[in-house]
């Protein structure tokens, strides 16, 4: 699989982009000339590579992303908010088909539909797994497909969306039907955002701060919300309303990780490899008569 590390936007059709308020083109340009190093991925093993696909598309004037509550049933992050995504396969093409492949396994996304646009591939984030993985941007221009997604029932319970500016700004997600206070998916007293500062295991016993977004199904949290802040501070040119990092925690911090991730896994696939080599030219000695 040809895992390309640069990732330049086709033309967008005039016709769908007229019909968006002049605030999501604006932001639909930022990200798509966005200017984010993305590392190259293709001397990494496929098994530590993950894609997931950041579907963005525009009602009543504004930017939403696709959601899921992924199914009470899997062995992992049961009952979470998710975007649609999962881990490579070795049949898969590229991170854009791999993150394809699985929006239309989990919600029945169309494959190769003439109206899902890639707009930017990101830097890779550190799933708690220590997957990379890899969010693919893109934008629906024919919202009558939503009608048509179904949740997998092995993989999702739920299908729902979000405002992305209210990643940025929770206060604008009081328009939404969202959960009620202290209920199953939202079980704080705070109206729309709860963080916690907390060491993961997973990165090393680093402080991490867990952001928690109110929304109409499972709280939007964890990786979900980190890789959304990211995307929605590009697309709308801002800050957060909230402190990012806990106190002491670098900027850097995350990103520093993932690098130290990936040359580990280039070491042991390298290692990998080579024994193998080495297995696969080793003369064969017969015992003595």
């Amino acid at each position: 699989m040809a895992i390309v590390p640069t990732f330049t936007a086709p033309p967008l059709p005039p016709s769908p982009l007229d019909q968006l308020s002049e605030k999501s083109k604006l932001c639909i340009h930022r990200l798509r000339s966005c200017d984010v190093e993305t590392p190259d991925l293709s001397s990494l093993p496929v098994s530590k590579l993950a894609a997931v696909l950041v579907l963005l598309y525009e009602k009543s004037g504004e930017l939403r992303v696709l959601l899921t509550t992924r199914s009470k049933l899997l062995r992992s992050h049961p009952g979470q908010t998710a975007l649609p995504g999962g881990k490579v396969d070795v049949s898969d093409r590229s991170l854009i088909h791999a993150a394809l492949r699985e929006a239309h396994e989990e919600v029945a996304l169309p494959l190769s539909s003439p109206h899902v646009h890639t707009l930017c591939l990101l830097r890779p984030f550190l799933s708690a797994s220590q997957l990379l993985v890899t969010p693919v941007v893109a934008l629906l221009t024919d919202i009558s497909i939503l009608d048509l997604l179904e949740p997998s029932p092995a993989e999702v319970d739920r299908i729902f969306d979000h405002p992305l500016e209210a990643i940025l700004d929770p206060s604008l997600a009081k328009y939404e039907p969202l959960v009620p206070k202290q209920s199953e998916h939202w079980p704080y007293e705070t109206e729309y955002y709860h963080p916690s500062d907390v060491p993961l295991p997973a990165f090393d016993n680093r402080v991490y701060r867990m952001h928690r977004f109110r929304s109409c199904a499972s709280p939007v949290k964890g990786l979900t919300a980190e890789i959304l802040i990211f995307i929605a501070e590009i697309a709308y040119g801002r800050a957060p309303t909230y402190e990012l990092y806990s106190s002491g925690q670098s900027s850097t911090a995350v990103t520093e990780l993932v690098h130290i991730r990936m040359r580990q896994y280039q070491a042991d696939f390298t290692l990998q490899q080579s024994k193998a080599q080495q297995a696969s030219v080793t003369p064969v000695v017969h015992a003595p008569v």
